[in-house]
């Protein structure tokens, strides 16, 4: 018995080690993958919104260089009147398309005309033959480049499209585009986002410090192709600290910052139309913690069920031990009774009969445990039963007290204080089929047209759905809609859902506050009707004013929301044709506007 408790307290460690090893590998490895679904969804999004913004503007040189006042220019660079009608034609068109630059360039990469000819960092006088778009273009090809501007000092993209003037190439035409809007969409999110160039330098970021640093070491050859276009000016470069490593198929890249080193998921995608690479940094820190939170209770659930082992070994060594001194006892007594003479006879009769008394009594004790095991059991389903039953056990007490009484009162000729009961029994069964339909339509996918779906009916559904929630924070909704009710041109599930985010929201803004008051509104306005939902939480900051419709935007903490919920309910009030808006009310608290069409604009329009 000794060596089979000192088995378990060395195999008990081990098996906890082993456990804590592979459960920490398995829990990092499934949070890790779901990480990464998350960081591609916004690679995606920030691949989509460079690719977008370039496309704009790629045909454009190519249309423009076929300009008559370019072509002329061309013909006769050194006219002054036709430099000032150039100059003009670009600063129209620069300030039309908002594109940072345009500007034309003679065969030997003098600019002779630009929109900012007027300007103190004009590009006039300029000679950029040592840009590749520059000689791309040179040679009859549609080119790009990204690069900081020598003269302005500004980043840019760059697109250069050649000019054909008499069928043989004169001079090169450049737009030169903006970035810096996209780049500042990336500030503050919760992931890190850059771009960087062939070189692996990074070009574009939401992190400034990180601006003209290398991912790859900076050797000689990397720094002299990248001084020989001059693609960053005059802008100090250097290598970024990091080290990086595989793990389960996943690229981590730790960078040393400020003397703190933080661990990233790095997800990459290469753009080949504009030769860089987007990347998507996402902290491993949640990730990490969230494995480690598994280890812990893997190891505190096996420390539990060895504290469960040793005590049923402890139970089983002190049942045999008491069996070994019944044993004992029995074999003594035996052993007496034979040595005794027939005189103590008697004795040993009234000793096998206590024996036997005693092993009735441990039988009855043993019974009797076993009906206070089941006693338990039959308790324990009690409560299940009661907790499952609770939301129906009044109405159904009601129903029979009603059903009882319409029969006494049929037996007395009452019929019609029968049939009062008889309704209210109907009323009652209504009521339960009411909030089971509720719960299910809300669970159920929407497929429906839009039509005109009544206020009242929706708001009616909502409640249903967010009772328990608004009961949770202790929160009170006022409903305001009006004498007559209006309806509007939306579909009713849909419509219900969007209703039932903003008030969960609300809800979730006002637990806590001194006054927990939603008021939920609607008044029509000529042919749309406004829906308003106000609450008197802390209202909406203005820095996350612009993003708060955004997908996977969230101020709430991590597990507590995806960032989907007014991404999902904004989308649907545009399916609707109409606006979803927040603003914070003048005396405190945030106001969500839902303005749709009314039903009878939808009526007319058919007519």
């Amino acid at each position: 018995m000794k060596l089979r408790h000192a088995l378990v307290f060395v195999i008990l460690p081990v098996f906890i080690g082993l456990a804590a090893l592979q459960g920490g590998a398995i829990a990092t490895r499934a949070y890790m993958e779901e990480a990464s679904l998350q960081a591609s969804s916004a690679l995606r999004l920030a691949v989509s919104a460079l690719g977008g913004h370039l496309s704009r503007y790629e045909p454009l040189p190519a249309l423009i260089a076929d300009h008559d006042d370019i072509k002329a220019l061309l013909r006769a660079p050194s006219d002054p009147a036709l430099r000032e009608t150039a100059n003009t034609y670009l600063q129209q068109i620069n300030t039309l398309l908002r594109s940072s630059d345009i500007y034309v360039m003679t065969m030997d990469g003098e600019t002779i005309s630009a929109s900012n000819y007027d300007g103190p960092a004009s590009f006039v006088g300029q000679n950029f033959s040592y840009r590749p778009y520059f000689q791309d273009a040179a040679r009859g090809l549609q080119s790009r480049f990204y690069a900081l501007g020598t003269t302005s000092l500004k980043r840019g993209y760059y697109f250069a499209s050649p000019v054909s003037v008499d069928g043989a190439i004169r001079g090169v035409i450049v737009f030169k585009v903006d970035i810096d809007s996209i780049e500042t969409s990336w500030k503050g999110g919760e992931y890190k986002i850059f771009v960087a160039d062939p070189e692996g330098i990074i070009f574009m970021t939401g992190s400034p410090e990180w601006l003209y640093n290398g991912i790859l070491p900076l050797d000689a050859a990397r720094l002299a192709r990248t001084q020989a276009s001059r693609r960053y000016a005059d802008a100090p470069l250097k290598e970024l600290p990091l080290k990086r490593k595989t793990e389960d198929g996943h690229s981590l890249m730790t960078v040393t910052d400020d003397g703190a080193a933080r661990e990233y998921l790095v997800l990459s995608q290469y753009m080949p139309e504009a030769d860089w690479t987007v990347n998507v940094l996402m902290d491993t820190a949640s990730v990490r913690g969230q494995a480690r939170t598994v280890v812990i209770a893997l190891i505190l659930f096996v420390c539990l069920a060895g504290l469960a082992i040793a005590i049923l070994l402890q139970r089983r060594a002190r049942t045999a031990e008491r069996l070994r001194l019944e044993e004992r006892a029995r074999n003594e007594l035996e052993h007496r009774v034979a040595e005794r003479t027939a005189d103590l006879a008697r004795v040993n009769e009234q000793i096998e009969l206590e024996i036997a008394e005693r092993r009735l009594t441990e039988q009855e004790l043993r019974k009797t445990q076993a009906d206070l095991i089941q006693a338990g059991k039959l308790a324990g389903l009690g409560q299940m039963s009661a907790a499952l039953s609770h939301e129906f056990n009044q109405p159904l007490a009601a129903a029979k007290t009603y059903a009882d009484s319409a029969a006494l009162l049929i037996d007395r000729g009452r019929t019609e204080e029968a049939r009062d009961n008889l309704s209210r029994i109907s009323g009652l069964v209504d009521r339960m089929a009411s909030i089971s339909r509720h719960l299910r339509n809300f669970a159920r996918k929407p497929n429906e047209k839009l039509g005109p779906v009544g206020l009242d009916a929706v708001v009616d559904d909502t409640l249903e759905i967010v009772a328990a929630r608004l009961k949770a924070a202790d929160a009170t909704l006022d409903v305001d809609l009006g004498r007559h009710p209006p309806a509007v041109v939306a579909g009713p599930v849909r419509l219900q859902q969007v209703l039932v985010n903003i008030i969960t929201n609300a809800a979730d803004a006002v637990e806590g506050q001194r006054n927990r008051t939603i008021e939920l509104k609607a008044r029509r306005k000529g042919g749309r009707v406004l829906l308003t939902v106000r609450d008197h939480g802390p209202g909406v900051p203005a820095s996350i004013a612009e993003r708060i419709f955004d997908p996977f935007f969230t101020t709430k903490g991590v597990g507590k929301g995806l960032g989907l919920g007014l991404s999902i309910s904004y989308n649907i009030v545009k399916d609707f044709g109409g606006s979803l808006s927040v603003t914070n009310h003048a005396d405190g608290g945030a106001v969500f506007r839902i303005e749709l069409d009314a039903a009878e604009k939808m009526k007319d329009a058919a007519e």
